[in-house]
């Protein structure tokens, strides 16, 4: 079973090589968007620093706490489980319903279909 599942929160506990040139270093934080080999690897979208687009629609340097502003993509990469380290499990980022969505789009057919049934049992136990 994966040590981390889609969409949890993550930081970075070793610096690893980006593809476009550069260095996430140790600290960085990303968001897991995919799961390799069960979790023997994941990709991970790798944040930096808060920005926002000024009038020209280049980006800028913002806080956190500034309207518009988001937090820049520096890389999406293929990261190992020894190189990270969980922050925030995904339930509690995207919300249950929003996780179970998630889930759901990477199930089969056959087990979405298991998952209904389910639900439907439970919906009616109520």
């Amino acid at each position: 079973m994966a040590r981390f599942q889609l969409f949890d929160g993550v930081k970075l506990t070793e610096a690893i090589p980006l593809t476009d040139g550069g260095v996430a270093q140790v600290g960085t934080v990303g968001t897991i968007v995919e799961v390799l080999g069960e979790g023997k690897a994941y990709i991970v979208e790798l944040f930096g620093g808060w920005v926002k687009y000024d009038e020209n629609g280049n980006f800028v340097s913002a806080t956190q706490d500034e309207s518009d502003s988001f937090m820049e993509t520096i890389g999406v990469e293929t990261v190992y489980p020894h190189q990270l380290v969980l922050t925030i499990p995904a339930r509690e980022a995207m919300g249950v319903r929003e996780h179970l969505t998630a889930v759901l789009d990477n199930l089969s057919d056959d087990l979405v279909a298991e998952v209904c049934d389910f639900a439907e049992f439970l919906q009616q136990k109520q």
